[in-house]
């Protein structure tokens, strides 16, 4: 079970593993919060075997409070669920809030798997170096026969990796700083724009805005191919690619803030002006 929208390759892997996903749907206009405790309570069968969180989330940058994950704690008491938890954007919280690992729940040691990487944190994306850390041995023995037949990551980024984790705790506050304004940019930009919203989200580098179209595949597809505002244009990411359940996302994006705020603010200018001319805009 994974509240959507989630991250594309979860359906994928879940497909290629034979293991069937049910999406719970969060909503924008609570900033993609998690849903009701009811909506998890009618998707559980006696075949349910996990609830999957991306913590705080791509693509919608939503940061799970203290209280969600105690939630999700007691269904997964209740129903014998392991809880999984993807945390490799832990480090990016906004809005004075703080993260919670699900690893610091206390009795449920036995149900929590936690995925981090190093990709995210550190700009490492090409590395490949991630970890699963759980205290359940039986699932710890069934991993490791995964990790044999991969053997290991590429010796160079194990090598990166670990220098990586000397880094000085202040460079967080500096990245932090970055992307608070980043995030500010584009937020604020998105819901001055007629028909536009944006939640304003606490985590991540993420922003999932619903805009005045009829179709997020073709807009996006329009903006590379037949837009441009002073010889630029924007590229954003079709909501419907990180719904499961078919026809949701159609009126959403995903937009990532990694550009520094100059670019940001031309990309926003650009998307701005491709709204009032974009064929399919919705009154």
């Amino acid at each position: 079970i994974i509240p959507e929208p989630f991250y594309a390759n979860y359906n994928g892997f879940a497909i290629n593993a034979g293991i069937n996903v049910v999406p719970i749907h969060s909503d924008i206009e609570t900033g993609f919060a998690l849903p009701p405790i009811a909506d998890f309570e009618k998707a559980i069968t006696p075949r349910t075997k996990a609830i999957l969180v991306c913590n705080p989330n791509n693509p919608t940058g939503y940061l799970y409070t203290k209280e969600e994950l105690l939630v999700l704690k007691e269904i997964a008491l209740k129903h014998d669920l392991y809880l999984i938890a993807d945390e490799v954007y832990r480090e990016f919280c906004y809005n004075g809030k703080v993260h919670h690992s699900v690893m610091h729940l206390d009795g449920l040691d036995q149900h929590t798997i936690l995925i981090d990487s190093v990709s995210k944190r550190y700009s490492m994306c090409g590395v490949r170096v991630g970890v699963m850390i759980t205290k359940n041995k039986e699932v710890l023995t069934a991993a490791m026969k995964f990790a044999q037949a991969r053997l290991s990551p590429p010796t160079f980024g194990q090598i990166a990796a670990e220098a990586a984790l000397d880094t000085k705790a202040d460079y967080f506050a500096e990245v932090l700083e970055e992307y608070h304004k980043r995030r500010k940019t584009v937020y604020e930009a998105i819901n001055k724009m007629p028909g536009a919203f944006c939640p304003n989200p606490s985590g991540a580098f993420y922003v999932v805005a619903r805009l005045p179209i009829d179709n997020s595949d073709k807009f996006c597809q329009w903006l590379l191919e037949d837009f441009n505002y002073k010889n630029e244009t924007v590229m954003m990411a079709p909501a419907t690619g990180f719904y499961s359940t078919p026809g949701r996302g159609l009126d959403e994006v995903r937009i990532s803030y990694v550009l520094n705020v100059d670019d940001l603010k031309h990309a926003m200018k650009a998307l701005e002006e491709a709204l009032k001319v974009y064929p399919g805009r919705k009154k």
